[in-house]
């Protein structure tokens, strides 16, 4: 994987308005601001509510229209501003358009050859921490570049070299794993910080006549070489790292690893052993997201 300035070129960073939204534009200009890439600010106008109710009047639907464009107008400012102040050397460009936001988003990505979306796990329609924003969740599912998904608590907890002290790299050894593990010893290398990787031996997915032991071994050996994979490549980039082969579900593994480590930042694959296609996150991931206190970087498997 190169150096952070290569691999990111472009940050796309979609907003409603909201303080979700705004949480994760900010940790996506984190990203921007490491790599000196340039910034795209996204507004979508979402009319289909108010033109769904036959009921109202057409004025009505004009004004309530004009309402919702002129929030996604504050909504794009403000962001920009937010880039302007931090960096004022960094390309911004701001887009409104209408249509389904995670359908926009996801066409705006190819369009612009964006590298990564950051976006809260939070919008308006406020629903609890434990369920991802409707919008987010299908631009996790379709889009093919990496998202940084930001719950609403990690608003304030910044990612630089002088904040970013610890990162963490969930591997299974499958495909969608290995995947995240370049990006993830970037983004240790950029911030340098210790990188962590952790296996979990899980052997509650196995059934049959054999010896839970003699599973737990295998497990554990198998966990052993995908750590070292990892380890391997986080040497050559001259990334500090240390792995450990836990026990039990991986997502519970995962976040209480990084509860008990102080993560600032977790890196992981959205498909791993159970072979799910692209448009489908895989459950450890989704788990991982929905639950985790920092941002989350949901790497997609590649198309080759």
């Amino acid at each position: 994987m190169p150096p952070i300035e290569d691999a990111i070129e472009s940050v796309l960073l979609p907003t409603d308005g909201s303080e979700g939204a705004l949480a994760g534009a900010t940790r996506g200009l984190d990203l921007a601001v490491a790599a000196g890439a340039d910034v795209h600010v996204l507004s979508v106008v979402d009319t289909s509510d108010v033109e769904g109710v036959s009921a109202i009047l057409e004025d009505d639907i004009d004004e309530a229209r004009a309402a919702i464009e002129t929030e996604a107008e504050t909504a794009v400012e403000t962001v920009a501003r937010t880039v302007e102040e931090r960096d004022p050397d960094l390309e911004v460009t701001t887009t409104i358009d209408r249509g389904k936001p995670f359908r926009v988003i996801e066409s705006y990505v190819d369009t612009a050859g964006i590298d990564v979306v950051a976006m809260g796990t939070k919008g308006r329609a406020g629903l609890e921490r434990v369920v991802l924003g409707s919008v987010t969740e299908n631009v996790l599912r379709t889009v093919p570049v990496p998202v940084l998904a930001v719950p609403p608590g990690a608003g304030d907890a910044e990612l630089t070299a002088e904040t970013t002290e610890n990162v963490l790299l969930p591997t299974d050894g499958s495909e969608g794993a290995v995947a995240a593990v370049d990006w993830g010893v970037t983004f240790a290398d950029a911030f340098d910080a210790m990188l962590h990787t952790i296996y979990s031996a899980d052997t509650s997915r196995f059934t049959g006549d054999a010896e839970p032991g003699e599973i737990l071994t295998k497990l554990e050996r198998e966990g052993e070489d995908a750590l070292e994979t990892v380890r391997d490549r986080a040497r050559a980039a001259g990334v500090s790292v240390t792995g450990t082969v836990a026990s039990g579900p991986p997502a519970r593994a995962i976040l209480n690893y990084a509860d008990e480590n102080e993560i600032d930042l977790l890196a992981i694959g959205t498909h791993g052993r159970s072979g799910v296609e692209r448009h489908l996150l895989g459950s450890v991931t989704e788990n991982v997201v929905r639950n985790a206190d920092v941002p989350v970087l949901c790497v997609p498997m590649r198309g080759d």
